[in-house]
């Protein structure tokens, strides 16, 4: 008998997805430089910081959602910019993978016991000098979110199907210091997705959908 294949935009299917990517390199490159080759804001004095972000697709069987969040006005950085829940990663954090889920238990108090961890992607540099590993999740429905009012403003769920479908994914542009940098932006529902955070996005929908 034929296997029946997931749905195109299933937590089955992104399953699936990651378990026929191709193994990550050490000479792959991902991050703002791609859009931005040679501008001079990329040139870091400082080593890169590492950090971890935890890509969190809900299973609602045939369309999957993405779990993002809006990071609190209150901030002193990206205030208020759409983000995956993260962070720095600490000297006490096993791995990425364990930056991942204590940040986002710490930010929006999503319990480890939904998430199932199925992958990473290559690591994505920022503009602003950090190394990020993006540690790919299925989430389980039927959780219940407690924010950190400290850290984030609310947490919303995109559908997958809408954010791998490149029509969405417009080339934005702003001017820093006179110089115009480049990156992604996908608006959804009153929300901005852009930066650092739809670059990332891109790189899955490169990776895993195109």
């Amino acid at each position: 008998m034929d296997r029946i294949a997931p749905a195109a935009f299933s937590a089955a299917d992104f399953r699936a997805r990651i378990a026929a990517q191709p193994d990550i390199r050490p000479d792959e490159d991902f991050g703002d430089h791609r859009f931005n080759p040679g501008h001079p804001r990329l040139n870091f004095t400082q080593p890169l910081r590492d950090a971890a972000v935890l890509i969190p697709v809900v299973d609602h069987g045939s369309e999957a959602t993405m779990l993002l969040t809006k990071r609190a006005e209150t901030l002193r950085s990206h205030t208020g910019q759409v983000a995956f829940p993260g962070g720095r990663i600490d000297a006490e954090d096993a791995s990425p993978e364990a930056t991942a889920l204590r940040e986002t238990a710490e930010e929006i108090g999503l319990d480890a016991a939904f998430i199932d961890l199925v992958g990473r992607m290559p690591d994505y540099v920022s503009g602003t000098g950090y190394r990020i590993a993006p540690v790919l999740s299925v989430v389980k429905p039927g959780f219940h979110l407690t924010l950190n009012p400290d850290e984030v403003d609310a947490a919303f769920e995109v559908p997958l199907s809408y954010l791998m479908d490149p029509a969405n994914h417009r080339r934005g542009s702003r001017f820093w210091n006179d110089l115009e940098w480049f990156f992604y932006e996908m608006p959804y529902g009153g929300q901005r997705i852009w930066g650092v955070t739809a670059g990332i996005i891109r790189t899955l929908y490169e990776r895993l959908y195109a």
